[in-house]
């Protein structure tokens, strides 16, 4: 038994070790690459509409609204759509005073964003107003730099990409220990997921708000067939799977606010985590097939199949069993029971350790290199490296519960929280 209890357990660490080390050499392109130049490409001007799903948000849209309002980008160029999505409040008449276009929906049967999205593509083609070039999608409490469209219109006038995604910072990223986790991951992502993928040639993935489709993809999908509970990273499997190249522009900043109590991060992570599952389950074999098409279509496949894939899962079951077989051999008075003893509990503890201690220097790194993106003081910066691994680490009673909870799609509420950080010189735009 002393023989499997080892070979178990290194066959996991080696088997994980494998799958994901391919996102070294991500961490390595996101630390030696320089950001982009402010240099002025001259890049021909797109008409756009700003799409805005939301559920009982008057406290937050007019904020964003008015950001968008403001831009620095042809005003007659950027239409802003709201879908006031089942709500019950004063949502649509804030949107409205703001000078959004509003759209009411109320189907108490197909809830949440997806199916909120495909409601307005379907009733701007039945009217006639298809026909952007591309469609930006936002959270309702996003405040969005006054550069934003102008530098996604940059990017997207290449011709390369279906679909970008932006730098995501936070807007009340020093609020507490829950919000800073929440920050310090999407500017990770940023830093070491997608700019190394567009770097690579490899697609990104989009992540829930601050994104751009191109209308020619949304008018051959027919609107937004996307209704998972994590649509987004859905869309970005999709991506990978047509051959279609998702980019990244880092010079378009969003701020987006972060949960800050520990009920409403779990009911937003468990549906993360639920919505992966679901992911695994519809398109981990496509996913799988389409790695060995090779190339860059090859290469992104494997990357999307590597992100859905439950690793947390994967690390929880192997601490699991070997919880059971220290359970099985505690009051065993034989020497081999002993050895498995030894052997168990050394395997959980350099499991926590070093979960904990490389969360902690993609924490450190993604601190040094997004420093000055970091709107808190540097106390703050180097108290929420140490609780980002435990931010983190609450991710494995939470996947193991998504696992076997049903889970459905449930409203964050947002409000100008104390703390909020407002842009220096950008106020305008930002609800307070």
């Amino acid at each position: 038994m002393s023989e499997f209890t080892q070979s178990f357990n290194t066959a996991i660490a080696v088997l994980l070790t494998l799958l994901y080390l391919y996102q070294l050499g991500y961490l390595l392109i996101g630390i030696v690459q320089k950001k982009r130049s402010s240099r002025q490409t001259s890049a021909a001007l797109h008409r756009y509409a700003a799409i805005i799903s939301a559920r009982n948000e008057e406290n937050v849209i007019s904020g964003l609204i008015k950001s968008l309002k403001e831009q620095n980008y042809p005003e007659e160029l950027l239409d802003v759509y709201v879908i006031a999505d089942n709500c019950t409040d004063n949502t649509a008449q804030v949107a409205a005073d703001a000078g959004a276009i509003v759209y009411r929906r109320f189907n108490h049967v197909q809830v949440g964003k997806g199916y909120a999205l495909d409601y307005l593509f379907h009733q701007l083609t039945e009217e006639g107003k298809n026909d952007y070039d591309g469609y930006f999608v936002f959270d309702a409490d996003n405040y969005v730099d006054p550069n934003f469209v102008k530098e996604m219109n940059t990017v997207f006038d290449t011709g390369k990409y279906a679909a970008l995604t932006s730098y995501r910072n936070s807007k009340n990223f020093g609020t507490n220990w829950i919000s800073a986790g929440y920050g310090l991951w999407f500017l990770r992502e940023a830093r070491f997921l997608n700019a190394p993928r567009m770097a690579v040639g490899a697609s990104c993935a989009i992540s829930g708000t601050g994104f751009l489709v191109s209308g020619d993809l949304i008018r051959e999908n027919g609107g937004w067939p996307f209704h998972l509970l994590t649509e987004d990273i859905e869309f970005s499997v999709n991506c990978a799977l047509q051959g279609k190249v998702i980019g990244y522009c880092e010079k378009a900043v969003i701020y987006d606010e972060q949960p800050v109590t520990f009920k409403q991060s779990w009911d937003q992570r468990l549906r993360w985590s639920k919505g992966f599952y679901q992911i695994d389950y519809h398109y981990g074999l496509s996913l799988l097939k389409g790695i060995f098409t090779g190339g860059h279509r090859g290469f992104s496949c494997y990357d999307m199949f590597m992100t859905v894939a439950p690793g947390m899962f994967l690390t929880l079951a192997a601490i699991l069993i070997n919880a059971v077989m220290l359970s099985a051999c505690m009051f065993l008075p034989t020497a081999e029971a002993q050895i498995v003893i030894s052997e168990c509990l050394g395997f959980i503890a350099r499991t926590v350790l070093v979960f904990y201690l490389g969360l902690l220097m993609y924490g450190a790194i993604t601190t040094a290199t997004e420093w000055k993106s970091i709107h808190i003081s540097t106390g703050k910066k180097f108290l929420y490296l140490f609780t980002f691994p435990i931010f983190m680490f609450t991710y494995v009673p939470i996947s193991a519960v998504a696992l076997v909870k049903k889970v459905e799609w449930k409203p964050i509420y947002h409000g100008a929280d104390q703390g909020t950080f407002i842009p220096a010189g950008r106020n305008k735009g930002l609800s307070m």
